[in-house]
């Protein structure tokens, strides 16, 4: 991102809409701020704009991925150290707070911090202090922090895991990004942006569009990976599709395959197969014998293809988050079918639309 950019994010409806509008009356205050989202979701963004809408915006913006270092290395890179506090730290290195005086520091996945970290950071929210590792002298940093997490953080609090008083600081103001399922038309807005984008790079002249059809499983998916699972969804579908043509096919899961290893559908097939024969050709099967009935105990083949079927139900409910329209798309049902099925099976409690459980 280049300084002094205002990020721009694409959407159209009431949820995004209201996200941004959150940004913009939080964004000029001088306080700190937690965003808060599902993978996927732009908090990277949204805490870009924060940044880029207040009074620091000629300052730097700099970020820290929280979960992408290891625990004993977060400190050195948010602090930074002095020559010999580690063995190779020959010179001093300023860290991320220092970088991002009368800034801005980003920290994403803030929850996967450290306690001791976590109390180090609360100190430069509260007084505004900090040490180098390995140093005794404190220094003054300006910095407005804006921390992001997909974890319920109260909840993390409450086990320990989190500090309240941290908790209490950042959560002066909270933005929590709605997912994409909840973007009513940005599917369809975000995804044909995206194409274009992916006809372009692939140097097409243009981009026919989607089809119906494959706009409809767009539109019918659960998106838990949201925007960043739609533009890989979308631009694989793009780069697959013949030039000149309108997308059909849309491959929601790269994985989808019958030749998957470890599947779970295999392993249940593997494990209620049959004993095979011995190859030998010499192998006659044992004759039947009225008078002889076999021992074992008798098998009901239709609770065991109900069960199944039921079971199967569950797992693509849940995988769905028990949205049905995404689930009758994944199991390549009509909603009449899916809604069918889960009466037959009494499951039409647990397949109520996630929607009307928030509602």
């Amino acid at each position: 991102m280049m300084q002094h950019e205002l990020p721009s994010p694409i959407g159209q409806s009431r949820a995004f809409l209201e996200s941004l509008e959150h940004i913009s009356h939080v964004a000029p205050l001088e306080r700190p701020v937690l965003v808060v989202g599902e993978r996927g979701t732009g908090k990277e963004l949204a805490a870009a704009r924060v940044h880029f809408l207040s009074q620091r915006w000629e300052a730097p913006f700099i970020k820290l991925n929280c979960a992408a270092l290891a625990e004993n290395l977060i400190e050195a890179e948010l602090f930074g150290y002095e020559a010999g506090a580690y063995t190779g730290a020959v010179k001093r290195r300023i860290g991320r707070f220092e970088m991002a005086h009368q800034g801005t520091l980003f920290l994403d996945e803030i929850a996967n911090a450290s306690l001791a970290v976590q109390e180090k950071i609360l100190r430069v929210i509260e007084y505004g202090e900090m040490e180098r590792v390995g140093g005794n002298t404190t220094l003054q940093v300006d910095v407005r922090v804006v921390g992001a997490t997909n974890v319920d953080l109260p909840a993390a609090a409450a086990a320990g895991h989190f500090r309240e008083d941290l908790l209490d600081r950042l959560a002066f103001d909270v933005i929590t990004l709605p997912p994409l399922r909840y973007r009513e038309g940005d599917i369809a807005l975000l995804g044909n942006m995206f194409a274009r984008a992916m006809t372009q790079e692939l140097e097409r002249d243009s981009f026919p569009g989607f089809t119906a059809a494959a706009m409809k499983q767009l539109e019918a998916h659960a998106w838990p990976g949201n925007i960043r699972e739609l533009k890989n969804v979308v631009e694989r579908a793009t780069a697959h599709t013949a030039e000149g043509q309108k997308v059909s096919a849309v491959l929601l899961d790269p994985f989808e395959s019958r030749y998957r290893p470890g599947s779970l559908r295999e392993a249940r097939i593997q494990a209620s197969a049959e004993p095979a024969l011995p190859a030998s050709s010499d192998v006659v099967p044992e004759p039947y014998e009225a008078s002889s009935p076999r021992q074992s105990e008798p098998f009901d083949f239709k609770e065991k293809v109900s069960s199944y079927e039921k079971e199967l139900l569950l797992e693509a409910l849940a995988g769905n988050r028990y949205n049905q329209k995404a689930t009758a798309s994944y199991l390549s049902l009509s909603y009449n079918q899916l809604r069918n099925s889960l009466k037959k099976h009494g499951l039409i409690e647990a397949g109520r639309d996630i929607k009307d459980e928030v509602a």
